[in-house]
């Protein structure tokens, strides 16, 4: 009876060892595709270099804010489309600097 008693206890030690955990780790980070990296990547690149120019418009900004918050929730498609609008605005912005000045000449 007492080797009953002691595989009883220690069965009951090795499923409570075994058993899953209740509570719930953080959860994995979604992740981007490669095109929506590559797009991010882009972006980034494009706005740094309008600002290093002082040629950043607002809605260059505003969309790569928005790109790389859609990157943090894993969103691929809205990283995409963000990141292309923000690099198209940078990419504008600083072409800009090529056009004649609207100012009048003294």
């Amino acid at each position: 009876m007492n080797h009953g008693l002691a595989a009883f206890a220690s069965l009951s030690i090795l499923a409570a060892c075994s058993s899953a955990p209740t509570s719930m780790g953080p959860a994995a980070k979604p992740m981007l595709n490669a095109a929506a990296q590559q797009a991010l990547h882009q972006a980034e690149d494009d706005v740094q270099a309008a600002r290093a120019r002082f040629a950043l418009w607002t809605g260059a900004a505003s969309a790569l804010r928005l790109a790389q918050d859609a990157a943090q929730e894993g969103n691929s498609d809205r990283v995409i489309r963000q990141a292309a609008f923000a690099s198209s605005q940078a990419t504008l912005g600083i072409a800009q600097l090529s056009y004649p000045t609207t100012e009048a000449k003294r």
